[in-house]
């Protein structure tokens, strides 16, 4: 029975791919399988033994060609909603050998790239400003931003872009993600959200991200902005009457401090208060935290906040007299 078990799960893994290895495989990143998944009901991943996402290679070989139709200029919302014979249509569309004296589209984050190259802030603005308009504020973050910000950072690391051209792109997207969350009504329902970063980190823009993904779902943000001691998180917590507290980290804080932290902040809050600690960092931490809850991923956190809602509704419907 084991030797049959042991084959089963070999032949499953041989036609299946895990989530990081699709990432790897398309180019998508982990982010936009999520969302995609929640949004659009595809792609649908099975469960491993220990509930981690396994994608059939029939669903790889579908988001290989919708990864390859976005490079050429079409946008996921509609590729999604095709089905297969209107898909392998398009992809034999763009398939056709390219004739002498016609010009490929650049893909946005190719755009981004010239623009900052070019010196051109004012085109770069309009890019972000356009596409941002064009898909709606929680797309935008998760399906144009999160890819934007690692081919922005690819490029630095392969010389294309200097680190100086990559601080004017984050100021840029910084001044469009505000400008956009100006215009969402602030919300005054539950929860309310505490977001902030801990000392040493700078990931302002990681901040920002989060509150664009929350706020059109209704959520109360609060944000104390970067690097903010420990001490200071808590009693702020405490002022604004916060349901949970958000903490975003990047890949480069440390793993050993960020669990410190989240272990003296844990010790600091209420219990009813939990921690969502997320971003690229906290992929990598295999270690539990009681009360912190690991958002990775953008995604994550809009199932995170739909079990709370569940979870507050439960114990609203129990404290009501019988």
């Amino acid at each position: 029975m084991t030797d049959f078990i042991d084959a089963t799960v070999a032949t499953r893994s041989a036609n299946h791919l895990s989530i990081s290895a699709v990432e790897r495989d398309t180019g998508l990143s982990k982010d936009v399988l999520r969302v995609w998944e929640r949004r659009y009901g595809f792609p649908l991943p099975e469960r491993d033994e220990n509930d981690e996402r396994q994608y059939p290679m029939s669903q790889v070989e579908r988001l290989r060609a919708i990864k390859r139709l976005m490079d050429s200029g079409h946008r996921p919302g509609k590729l999604l909603g095709l089905n297969e014979t209107e898909l392998a249509a398009l992809t034999a569309q763009h398939s056709r050998p390219h004739r002498a004296g016609e010009e490929q589209a650049e893909t946005l984050p190719q755009q981004a790239v010239t623009a900052l190259r070019d010196g051109s802030l004012v085109r770069l603005r309009g890019l972000l400003s356009k596409s941002l308009l064009k898909e709606g504020l929680q797309v935008f973050v998760t399906e144009t931003v999160a890819p934007l910000n690692r081919t922005i950072a690819e490029a630095c690391t392969r010389g294309t872009l200097a680190a100086f051209q990559e601080r004017a792109y984050v100021e840029q997207l910084t001044q469009v993600l505000r400008g956009a969350l100006l215009s969402v009504p602030f919300a005054h329902d539950a929860p309310r959200m505490l977001l902030a970063t801990l000392p040493n980190e700078t990931h302002a823009l990681g901040l920002l991200m989060v509150e664009a993904l929350l706020l059109p779902e209704g959520v109360a943000c609060v944000s104390l902005g970067t690097q903010v001691p420990i001490p200071d998180i808590a009693a702020a917590a405490a002022a604004f009457d916060a349901d949970i507290v958000v903490l975003p980290f990047s890949a480069s804080f440390s793993a050993k401090q960020a669990i410190a932290s989240l272990e003296a902040l844990r010790g600091l809050l209420p219990s009813h208060v939990p921690v969502w600690a997320g971003g690229e960092l906290i992929r990598r931490v295999r270690r539990d935290i009681p009360g912190v809850t690991p958002t990775g991923a953008l995604a994550d956190k809009l199932a995170a906040l739909r079990q709370w809602r569940v979870e507050r509704a439960g114990q609203t419907q129990r404290k009501q007299p019988t």
